[in-house]
């Protein structure tokens, strides 16, 4: 049977002044909880159990919706009233683990690691611990409860404000992750207390309580230092963010990406970049993306949950939940919305928004264009202002276009319609039938010509126009540029 892992997510952290659960607080762009579930997972724990508070129904959403290797359950803590707790409503639960081991974190840590937790867990058995505290040496240890070593182990965790003078200058510290054989956890989860100022149950005391009965208990120290921090407020969480941010560059860095200056730059946690890479400024990248070798982000690029071939150029590009092939040069300014996928060799300019659509090998879309709801072959060629119209008002309809099709300048393609191979459209159309393979529809309406129409209307014009030089040439303000007062 696997070990399993009880994660603490019922807080709502007043201070931090969200109408959400804290735990779904972001850092980079990923919920707190996310990092740690990711780690879990990481880690090869398969069964999961989330104790869930304020706004439950919220942090049972979020859950639901994300992709998932394990099996996530949730149970609610009506009312928060410790750590120790927290875990005393996942009771049931770990008793169908009782020969497992159980990993006990906080849903608002996000840099526990999966190295951390394999490791820390290597450490717990080797060493037959009925508990292993996970800790971390750090040179202002202020604020956290200090670990008390002795020659057989640990002999307890003191807090801060309960230390000697002499325990103050310990500097390892709790990062409140245990790994507890469930056995043992399940003996003593039933005899801690509230006995104390604040009326709560500490997960400290099942610690304690193990100890007093003479069972083994231990502490690993990780060599992630982060492993402790957590967001109490928006501040505190601003500095995840930062060192987050500084981490995974890092991280990048050695893997042999190219960051030009890091300033706007932030890479998600789930993220993976092939080497060679060029990342510029203002480059955003979210969730499951995956970038390839030798790829040029150029700056204020955003994608997410986008694949990305090899040696791709993108330039000021957004890119969500889509796919985009090997050899592909993207921008600037383009939107390429869910369920775009963009093959080998495309090129698309400036000013374009792709949507739900697949675009063929080799294609050309220059610029100043709209695709939505579209199939469109290999080789084809978008003229300037070329529209998709896959919207009546009520449903929404595809539009085809086969290879080596041309599509003229300011075409209005009205789906749902078929565009045939190596067809063309003629510029300025509106194509409402289909158009068979190598044909030529040209649909626009018969210019009517009205002689003298603008003489009268040009006289007027002409005459602003010389009395604005006129103005300039005198340094006087023209009436449309005053400022009123």
């Amino acid at each position: 049977m696997g070990n399993v892992a009880v994660i603490l997510a019922g807080g709502q952290g007043k201070r931090m002044k969200s109408e959400k659960p804290k735990v779904l607080c972001s850092v980079l762009g990923e919920p707190m909880i996310e990092w740690v579930l990711t780690a879990c997972e990481n880690a090869d724990i398969e069964d999961i159990c989330v104790i869930k508070g304020y706004k439950a129904q919220l942090l049972d959403e979020y859950v639901q919706s994300r992709s998932t290797r394990s099996e996530v359950t949730t149970i609610l803590q009506e009312e928060q009233l410790g750590t120790g707790h927290a875990v005393m409503q996942a009771a049931d639960f770990l008793k169908s683990f009782s020969d497992a081991n159980t990993l006990v974190l906080n849903g608002d840590a996000p840099f526990i690691d999966a190295q951390t937790i394999q490791d820390a867990l290597d450490y717990h058995v080797n060493n037959d611990s009925a508990v292993t505290v996970v800790t971390a040496r750090l040179e202002n240890p202020t604020g956290y409860g200090r670990i008390i070593r002795t020659d057989e182990g640990i002999s307890g965790i003191v807090e801060q404000k309960d230390c000697e003078p002499y325990q103050l200058a310990i500097t390892e510290v709790n990062s409140g992750c245990y790994w507890f054989k469930t056995e043992k956890l399940l003996e003593v989860l039933s005899e801690i207390t509230n006995d104390n100022a604040q009326g709560e149950y500490y997960l400290t005391d099942c610690v304690e309580l193990l100890i007093q009965k003479g069972l083994r208990a231990h502490a690993y120290i990780s060599r992630n230092p982060n492993v402790v921090l957590g967001a109490n407020d928006r501040r505190a969480l601003l500095a995840l963010n930062d060192i987050a941010r500084a981490e995974i560059i890092g991280r990048h860095l050695d893997a042999g990406i190219e960051v030009c200056c890091s300033d706007g730059v932030s890479i998600g946690n789930n993220v993976t970049i092939g080497q060679g890479t060029v990342i510029h400024s203002g480059v955003i990248l979210r969730g499951s993306t995956t970038i390839g070798e030798n790829c040029v982000l150029g700056n204020n690029c955003i994608i997410e949950n986008t694949t990305v071939g090899n040696r791709v150029n993108l330039n000021n590009v957004q890119a969500y939940d889509s796919i985009i092939e090997d050899n592909v040069k993207i921008g600037p300014f383009v939107q390429l919305r869910p369920g775009t996928h963009i093959k080998r060799g495309v090129k698309i300019g400036d000013f374009v928004e792709i949507k739900n659509s697949t675009i063929g090998e080799y294609t050309a879309v220059a610029h100043l264009t709209y695709i939505g709801d579209s199939d469109v072959g290999a080789n084809v060629n978008f003229g300037c202002g070329v529209v998709t119209v896959n919207y009546n008002g009520d449903k929404k309809f595809r539009t085809v276009i086969g290879d080596n099709a041309f599509i003229g300048c300011n075409t209005n393609l009205i789906a749902p319609v078929r565009v045939g191979n190596g067809a063309y459209t003629g510029a300025g159309s509106t194509i409402t039938k289909d158009i068979p393979d190598n044909a030529l529809a040209v649909g626009r309406a018969k210019a009517e010509i009205r002689e003298g129409y603008a003489a009268s209307k040009l006289h007027n014009r002409i005459e602003k126009y010389e009395q604005i030089k006129k103005n300039e040439e005198s340094g006087e303000q023209n009436e449309s540029d005053k400022v009123s007062e």
